[in-house]
């Protein structure tokens, strides 16, 4: 998408949920899900707090576990906080935000399309973050006045986690809000979001690195015995930052070469017949015509429909002289019919969203320009990445 395109879609995207994920209800139009993975850090989140809910409310038996899944539950709604703040704000600037997951790491929040500009990118990501730290901040003195017990320890596990998620994800590396918060930096500093993407992608290698290296640190450096859980936690983190950063910086590399594929440069001449034309008549004049697509015409001269290459070589021979023309050809719903214009990144989310066969490219006056077949937009990608 350009610094400079006038109209992002403000709704509500609706898409099927990803396997393995479950809608629990709605934030502002926007579907939050969680996944089966959430189950697992609820249940260890359970049993990491049952010796400590045991020494501050003996005698709960099992109970101690349920507490547990309790503060689960509660520190997953602050993430939510977290995760909406970015929705919310994502949707004040013009983007559409197609859901919230809540997984075993915290939460992603999914906007559709990159920010066109750098203080776009800033604000998004960086409320997150100050989201969490304002939940923890505020959690504080709610310790001084919450009775010792249970109630008193998930007062204070919130204020740590809070703070502890608010800033360590303003670390300056991708995938974190921080290194979304980099990108911005650089972005706005240089005019290259892709450059800012790259500088950011590295920031969360090298914290990835710096991740795996602390249990090694703990026993060096805190004289602490690292446990088997720290090991794991750390491998888990790395990774994680790993794989995100290097997903990222790849995209940026893509993204970089997305602007030479032009939908007008790849259009195919476009013959234009009425409806109830027969097949046989509509091939013949495409083929005299050189035609690489045809359109369908309703009688008041506006276009209706656009021939599936697949339906019509599906259709036989001797069937063709008798079939209207508008039974092979699908119906020119939105999304179909794009402007000639577009380029790059917005043509790839374009037919990302509307996924066919064959678009009709139209010109700023509404006249047929030609028809943009997908198979041709992949060979130009694969050319271009040659």
């Amino acid at each position: 998408m350009s610094a400079d395109d006038p109209n992002p879609r403000e709704e509500t995207l609706r898409r099927p949920h990803p396997p393995g994920t479950f809608r629990i209800g709605q934030i502002a139009g926007v579907d939050v899900l969680i996944t089966s993975s959430w189950f697992i850090i609820a249940a260890l989140i359970a049993v990491v707090l049952a010796p400590r809910v045991e020494s501050v409310q003996p005698g709960l038996g099992a109970w101690k576990y349920v507490a547990g899944v309790a503060f689960a539950v509660v520190l997953y709604l602050s993430v939510l906080l977290h995760e909406a703040s970015h929705a919310l704000v994502a949707r004040h600037y013009g983007y559409p935000v197609t859901s919230i997951t809540l997984h075993f790491l915290g939460g992603a929040t999914m906007i559709e399309g990159e920010a066109r500009r750098p203080r776009h990118e800033f604000w998004i990501a960086v409320v997150g973050p100050l989201t969490s730290i304002a939940v923890g901040l505020a959690a504080i003195p709610l310790w001084f006045v919450t009775p010792e017990g249970i109630a008193r320890l998930c007062v204070e596990g919130l204020a740590g986690a809070n703070l502890l998620v608010g800033v360590l994800n303003l670390v300056p590396g991708l995938p974190l809000d921080g290194g979304r918060v980099l990108k911005s930096a650089v972005w706005g500093m240089g005019g290259n979001a892709h450059r800012g993407t790259i500088a950011a992608g590295w920031g969360g290698r090298i914290f990835a690195v710096l991740a795996l290296l602390w249990p090694l640190f703990m026993d060096v450096v805190l004289d602490i015995r690292p446990t088997l859980f720290d090991y794991l936690l750390a491998f888990i983190i790395g990774l994680f930052l790993w794989t995100g950063a290097t997903a990222s910086m790849q995209g940026a590399r893509l993204r970089q070469r997305l602007p030479g594929i032009v939908a007008r440069d790849l259009a195919r001449r476009t013959l234009t017949v009425p409806e109830d034309l027969p097949v046989a008549e509509a091939v013949r004049r495409a083929q005299e015509a050189g035609a690489g697509g045809i359109v369908t015409m309703a009688p008041n001269g506006s276009p209706v429909g656009i021939v599936n290459e697949a339906a019509l070589l599906a259709t036989p021979e001797e069937r063709r002289p008798w079939v209207a023309v508008s039974t092979v050809a699908r119906s020119l719903e939105e999304g179909l019919s794009l402007p000639v214009g577009i380029v790059g990144e917005q043509l790839i989310r374009a037919i990302t969203r509307l996924p066919a066969h064959e678009y009709v490219l139209v010109e700023e006056d509404g006249s047929i320009y030609g028809v943009l077949a997908t198979a041709d937009v992949d060979q130009a990608f694969v050319d271009r990445h040659k």
